[in-house]
């Protein structure tokens, strides 16, 4: 965004050199920020409890210390934390009426990380349900309105997070991503949501601290700052087995690349899933895009035999040791979504998890003898458009029943089982103005280089400038 957009439009990396250059105070960043979330959010209810007087707070205290800002790349810009993760002193609900008062007395280490690094906490943004389902809403708070139509849903299941920023009420959100968390909102609100190699950004605490399927990772409305944050939060940290081990200093270097004779694989479906034809139609149109860009262009797609099979073996696993002390006191609190993840766990034999595990590896096989031929695959992020606020999941698409509430997110979920870094970017809309985004996926670890693309994808389309009109 250039210097006559509003101020609350910046992007974070401008707004971070204004105040460094001393254009701009923390204090009326800061002011702009919360002035937007009061206009706004009672339309789109992205944000779920707000921190306004501790931020004014820490803004003033930001600008009396400027001489501390030295080694902090996110001094005094305002950030919205993801209602799933722990942050001290502020509400954390997960969603869920059983923890509708729960204040932690602890962050956790994406928070003490943008905390160090100079954020400012604004508020919480909403999310479903402990996460589960890309719709965001919860008895505790409602739904969160799509900024596009606000008849729709905004995805899930940081679909605060990606309403607060397509609205101009932080420049930066964070997310999480078992499913498609990070990716199916920011298909839905037109912003960027990245989902790292697995271990990229550490989670602490964490039950299972070698998951190999959730994630935490950036979200916001451009590349350039989705980098940004992320060379943040990213880097090992002792107390995470699956920690990568390189610093999050690595994704502040610039990201322009040649791309001359890159290989490209584009696969509408996966080979496997419905997808609606007017979102491969979209996603089609903008193919050219990357051969403009040097990109040699093929249909082709991994094998990616037995990823559903997997995938609902291992989250129903995870759910049930995550939830089950819940679970067990406050059954009649959980949606039954939810509880049926729940029990699907609690039915799994010592042979399914082994299966799963076994074929999962094969996957990863699979997937790695793929990249050897090609250096991105690109597919849709979701299966459809946004729909409507009032329906609770997709449960058919070009006539063809889903079975789950989980059936509708394969294109996302598949390659959350490869282990592979993908990014959610804004590529087009449908006839009747709903975002559409395209995945861009990368070989595992190679998560600057999926950076690299998109950042080249965005600057040559614009498509993320294109704002909601509230």
């Amino acid at each position: 965004m250039s210097a006559s957009e509003p101020l609350y439009y910046r992007s974070a990396s401008a707004l971070a050199a204004s105040i460094k250059r001393r254009d701009l105070s923390v204090v009326q960043v800061v002011e702009a920020f919360l002035a937007r979330i009061d206009e706004v959010n009672p339309h789109v209810n992205a944000v779920v409890t707000l921190c306004a007087e501790q931020a004014r707070a820490q803004a003033k205290h930001c600008d009396e210390n400027h001489d501390g800002m030295n080694g902090k790349p996110l001094y005094g810009l305002p950030i919205a934390i993801k209602d799933l993760v722990l942050t001290k002193g502020i509400r954390t609900t997960f969603g869920s009426p059983i923890y509708r008062d729960f204040v932690p007395d602890g962050d956790e280490l994406l928070v003490e990380r943008v905390k160090n690094a100079g954020a400012i906490i604004v508020g919480k943004t909403n999310t479903p349900e402990f996460g589960a389902g890309s719709q965001t809403f919860n008895t505790v708070f409602g739904a969160t309105r799509n900024p596009y139509d606000l008849t729709k849903t905004c995805g899930g299941s940081s679909g605060g997070a990606a309403v607060a920023l397509a609205c101009g009420m932080v420049p930066l959100a964070d997310g999480n991503d078992l499913g498609g968390s990070l990716r199916n909102p920011a298909s839905f609100c037109n912003v960027i949501g990245y989902r790292s190699t697995p271990g990229r950004v550490p989670s602490w605490p964490k039950q299972l601290s070698s998951d190999p399927l959730g994630v935490a990772g950036p979200m916001a409305r451009s590349v350039d700052d989705v980098a940004l944050l992320l060379s943040v939060i990213a880097g090992p940290d002792p107390r995470v087995p699956i920690s990568l081990p390189e610093p999050g200093s690595t994704f502040r270097r610039p990201l322009a690349a040649d791309f001359d004779g890159t290989r490209v694989a584009w696969s509408p479906d996966l080979g496997r899933y419905e997808v609606d034809r007017e979102v491969v139609a979209v996603l089609e149109g903008q193919l050219p895009i990357f051969e403009s860009l040097g990109c040699a262009v093929d249909r082709a797609e991994p094998d990616l035999t037995d990823v559903d099979e997997i995938f609902h073996t291992l989250r129903a696993w995870m759910f049930s040791i995550k939830f089950a002390d819940d679970y067990g006191r406050h059954r009649d609190q959980f949606k039954d979504t939810v509880a049926w993840n729940i029990e699907k766990g609690f039915e799994l034999e010592t042979k399914d998890i082994t299966a799963a595990e076994l074929k999962r590896t094969a996957v990863i096989e699979r997937v790695a003898r793929f990249f050897e031929h090609y250096d991105y695959l690109l597919c849709p992020v979701a299966q459809v458009p946004p729909f409507p606020i009032e329906q609770e999941w997709v449960s058919a698409i070009n006539g063809v029943e889903m079975q789950t509430y989980l059936d509708w997110m394969g294109v996302c979920y598949a390659i959350t089982v490869t282990g592979c870094p993908a990014i959610s970017m804004p590529a087009g809309f449908t006839a009747s103005g709903l975002p559409i985004g395209i995945q861009i996926v990368g070989p595992r670890w190679k998560d600057f280089e999926v950076l690299q693309l998109a950042h080249a994808f965005e600057s040559a389309t614009g498509v993320g400038q294109r704002l909601p009109a509230l």
